[in-house]
Order: C-alpha cells, then sequence, then structure tokens
C-alpha cells in the first residue's frame, strides 16, 4: 500500500503507473523488468521521460523547447480569448434584457444557455472529427468561425439573431475547452504538465474574470456592439497565431517504449543492455536516429498535416460516452463539472446581485467584481505547477522512484479548504449585506483560487491515468458539464430570487465539501480502478485503434 494506495495484485504493470526517476537503480529494473539503460531521461538524467518519445524529430515530445512554448502561449492567448467571450455580456444582462424586450430568465438561457449547450454537442462532435483528422484543422476553423459570429452578434438586430450567433459561438469555442488538455499531452512529458495545465486553466479562467470588467465599461460607456466587435478583433489575431504556432500534434509514434499504458513487462527484444543512459533535454531537438524526413516549418502551416483515422465517424462519435466506464473518468466528471458550473451560476447571476439594493452597482462596476477573481486564479496558476508537479515527483520519491497518477490528488485539498469556504462565506456575506470588499474580494477571491488549483489536479491526474483516450475523455467531461451548466441557466436567476443567495450558496457549498471528499476513495482505489478498466477491455475494445489505422497523407 504505497502512500496509501492500495496496490494491484491482477497485472504487473498498471496503465498509468510508471518510473519516474533513478531508472539506473537496479532494484526497480527487478520490481519491473525494465532495463533503466534503454530508456530516454531528461537533461538531468534523473527523471524519465513519459511517455517515452520515438526517434522522429517529428514526435511532438521532441520539438525544440521554442516550438513547445510557443503552442502553450498560444494555448494561454486562446482560451483567455474563448474564456471571455462567455461571460462578455452578463455584466449587462439586467439592461440588455431590457432593451430586447425580453424576460431576464429568458435573456439568461437565450444569451448564455444556447452558447452553453452548443458548447456540450460541439465537444463532442468536434473530438469526432479531431480524432479522425487531428486537431490542428479543428482549431484553425472554429477559430474562423469565432471571429465571424462575434461580427454577426455585434451586428444582430433580433433577440433570435443574438442567440444564434451565441449558439455558433459555443461550437466553436469547444475545442478549446474538449481537445486543449489533450493537445497538452501532446507534447509535453509527465512532469512538466502540471504547469502547463495550469496555463490552460489560467487562459479560461482569466478569461471568464477579465472579460466582464473591461466589456463592462465598454458597454457602459459605449455598447455591447463595441464589445462584441472588439472581441472579433481579437480572435482574428487568434486565427493569424494558431495558424503560425500551433501545428499538428497528433502524431502516430512507433519505436518507443510505452512504459506508462502498458499492462505487461516491456520487451526489448535486445539480449544485451546497453549500459548508456539516453538523454533528451526537452528544451531541444535530439539527434534523430530514425529515417523520417523532418516536417519543414513552411509545411506545417498547411491547414491540415494529412493525418486521418479510419475508424467510422459514428463509432469516433460515441466513443467519448464510452469513457465514463472508467471510475477515474466518472469521478473527474462529477468533479469537473461542479467545479466549473458553479463559476458559470454566479456569472449569470452577478449582475442580479449587485445591480439592486443595497449595492446598486453600475453596468462597469459589475464587471469589476471579477478582478479579484482574475487576481486569485493568476496567484493560483504560479504555485500550480510547483505544487502539482512537485508534490507528483516528491511522492514518486518517496515511492521508490514509482509514479502513481494518484499522487495529483492532494492538492484537491485546497479545493476543499478555499473554494467550499468561499462559498459558505459568499452566501453568508450577501445575505448580512456586508460591504462590497467581503464578497468580491474576499468571498470570490477564495473561490477562485481553489477552483484553479482544484482543475488543473482534475484534468492532470485524467491525462496521466489515461494518456491514450485523453481526448475522448475531455470530450465526455466537457459534454456533461455544459449539460449542467445549461440547466442551471433555466432556474439560476430565478433560485437566487426565490430560496435567497444565502440558502443557494449554503446549498452548492455544502454540495462541494461531500463531492471533494470523494477524492479520498478515488486515491485509495485509483490504482484498483485503472487495472479494472484495463482487464475488463472495455476501454480498449472500443477505443484503441489497430495497428496501422492512424495514417499520414504525404
Amino acid at each position: 500500500m504505497p502512500l496509501g494506495i492500495l496496490q494491484d495484485l491482477k497485472l504487473e504493470n498498471v496503465p498509468g503507473t510508471a518510473l519516474l526517476s533513478e531508472l539506473g537503480r537496479t532494484d526497480l529494473e527487478i520490481a519491473t523488468g525494465i532495463d533503466g539503460g534503454l530508456l530516454k531521461h531528461d537533461a538531468t538524467g534523473q527523471i524519465v521521460l513519459i511517455p517515452q518519445p520515438s526517434d522522429s524529430p517529428n514526435d511532438p515530445y521532441n520539438w525544440p523547447r521554442w516550438k513547445k512554448e510557443m503552442f502553450t502561449i498560444v494555448i494561454a492567448y486562446g482560451c483567455g480569448c474563448v474564456g471571455a467571450v462567455g461571460p462578455l455580456l452578463t455584466p449587462a444582462f439586467v439592461p440588455l434584457a431590457t432593451l430586447f424586450d425580453v424576460q431576464l430568465q429568458q435573456f439568461t438561457l437565450g444569451c448564455n444557455g444556447s452558447c452553453i449547450v452548443a458548447i456540450a454537442i460541439g465537444s463532442l462532435l468536434c473530438n469526432t472529427l479531431a480524432v479522425k483528422f487531428g486537431k490542428r484543422p479543428i482549431y484553425v476553423l472554429t477559430t474562423l468561425g469565432l471571429a465571424v459570429s462575434c461580427f454577426w452578434a455585434a451586428e444582430a438586430k433580433s433577440f433570435g439573431s443574438l442567440a444564434a450567433a451565441r449558439a455558433v459561438q459555443g461550437f466553436c469555442m469547444a475545442p478549446f475547452e474538449a481537445l486543449i488538455p489533450a493537445s497538452v499531452g501532446d507534447i509535453w512529458h509527465v512532469h512538466e504538465r502540471g504547469f502547463r495545465m495550469a496555463i490552460f486553466n489560467l487562459g479560461v479562467l482569466g478569461g471568464i474574470n477579465l472579460a466582464s470588467p473591461i466589456a463592462g465599461s465598454v458597454i457602459q460607456y459605449g455598447s455591447y456592439r463595441i464589445a462584441m466587435h472588439a472581441m472579433g478583433g481579437a480572435f482574428v489575431l487568434m486565427l493569424v497565431l494558431v495558424s503560425l504556432f500551433m501545428p499538428e500534434s497528433a502524431y502516430l509514434r512507433r519505436n518507443a517504449f510505452n512504459i506508462d499504458t502498458s499492462s505487461n513487462i516491456v520487451d526489448t527484444g535486445m539480449s544485451e543492455k546497453d549500459n548508456t543512459v539516453p538523454r533528451i533535454d526537452s528544451g531541444s531537438s535530439p539527434r534523430s536516429t530514425s529515417s523520417e524526413i523532418e516536417t519543414s516549418y513552411i509545411k506545417s502551416l498547411f491547414p491540415w498535416s494529412g493525418y486521418r483515422d479510419h475508424v467510422s465517424f459514428w463509432r469516433t462519435f460515441l466513443r467519448p460516452f464510452v469513457m465514463l466506464a472508467s471510475p477515474v473518468v466518472m469521478w473527474a466528471t462529477l468533479l469537473f463539472t461542479i467545479c466549473i458550473s458553479w463559476l458559470v451560476l454566479i456569472s449569470i447571476t452577478l449582475s442580479q446581485i449587485f445591480s439592486a439594493p443595497p449595492y446598486s452597482f453600475s453596468v462597469s462596476a459589475v464587471g469589476a467584481t471579477n478582478i479579484s477573481s482574475f487576481v486569485a486564479s493568476l496567484l493560483a496558476t504560479l504555485v500550480a505547477g510547483p505544487i502539482i508537479d512537485g508534490v507528483a515527483k516528491f511522492m514518486s520519491k518517496r515511492n521508490t522512484g514509482i509514479f502513481e497518477p494518484e499522487f495529483r490528488l492532494p492538492v484537491m485539498v485546497t479545493y476543499l479548504v478555499f473554494t467550499a469556504t468561499g462559498f459558505f462565506a459568499w452566501g453568508e456575506s450577501l445575505y448580512n449585506q456586508d460591504s462590497w470588499p467581503i464578497p468580491v474580494i474576499v468571498c470570490m477571491g477564495l473561490i477562485n483560487l481553489g477552483v484553479q488549483l482544484g482543475t488543473t489536479a482534475v484534468v492532470t491526474y485524467v491525462s496521466d491515468s489515461h494518456r491514450e483516450q485523453a481526448a475522448e475523455a475531455f470530450a465526455i467531461m466537457n459534454f456533461v458539464k455544459n449539460m449542467f451548466a445549461f440547466g442551471l441557466t433555466f432556474y439560476a436567476n430565478d433560485w437566487i430570487a426565490v430560496q435567497g443567495v444565502r440558502n443557494a450558496f449554503f446549498v452548492i457549498g455544502g454540495t462541494t465539501v461531500a463531492v471533494t471528499l470523494t477524492t479520498i476513495p478515488m486515491y485509495v482505489f485509483g490504482k484498483i480502478a485503472r487495472s479494472w478498466v484495463k482487464r475488463g477491455g472495455v476501454l480498449d475494445s472500443v477505443l484503441k485503434n489497430k495497428q496501422g489505422v492512424a495514417t499520414i497523407v504525404v
């Protein structure tokens, strides 16, 4: 029972479990049957690269550091824009509902509800297309769609037209929620993912939190049309960045040890051990021993790389639902839904709460309430990488160099402490009509600090546990999360009006505590759950391609 995790006795190597450090030690070779001298390490020679890269210069794990970092920077900017466009109009929901002559609940449903349900559907469809044709063409086309739909929303003459534009926006937002975590897993090794996942979350949450204060002022002193035009311009810039710095990351990897997904002892096929430890500096390109010709930068700018998976469309479309057979994905879907959906509820009720007495905020002031949330998310991002990756490395070292995906989960205590406390305090402070700094700075800061750390831990855990099925896992997680959030738009405003903000957020706080406590059994039984999924073969029978199914059309 290593560090509280129940050991599995059914498989010799449980998918997700891998050696992270000091692979030259003979005791680890005896325990796993893997010759550490045959595996590639980072530049220090102390950390085994998980997953193991191939020898090809086109393998995303072998990309030069600048290429990986630029990819990540574009992710941050792109996710920030996508995060911003969703709640862009929320500070002005009350006056905009009056402008379009509809009830507040109806405006919320049409403006945000249509967007959210479109994200849910788009998560599944875009994942299907990405699996079949690669992620790059999906990113390019949906970024173009985001720019066009923003200009459409800016010029909408009726509420129906605005709602339709928001639905298109939602569909095009989906890849930057559902596919990005899988893209991070495509290019970064396990010991590097925590910080990059935090960057992804910062982009989404930062966009959500910064959109309101900026758009609130623009809408108050200009109009919502100006805000939407500006958002369209931001997506035009995003299209340029995606085209230049987000090449295809889907790659058919051959001749590499599968030390984190295989359930059997690795058979090297060699009779003698090579005493030289191959090392790869993740910041530079390795000297390739592969006969594969390196793709030129100009060719990488093509919208489609030629990647194709020949599995049928409908089979691919239904694959994400099969991921719910994994206890890991079921648990992560529950936590991810709770983490994000309550933020959606807060965003669609901010105008309702702070536009009314005793606060009587203007549109710009309502928007400015999200500044503390952004600051909290930024602070959480700065510590998320060192904490999440650091805890995993520390626990792996204590576990004789063996990495378990469950080592990501202790960080969930921060979500329990900060976010649950923030919800209870938020409801109580608004009920007592405390001065605005308490609910706005203290409570919203605590909520977003915990959400950033919690969501980063959840998505990293799933990526580590189901690397080969990460795209499908995140597609179903986003589908469920957005369908739940869509349901909130039907009753959130009325719930606050009828039950009161204190009762509503006490229920939310209690639900958050109960759901987060399920992390304890997930940590203890996680390895057994991963073994059960592998032994059952449900995921492999539906998700795993036969050798050579994926191709690159030259």
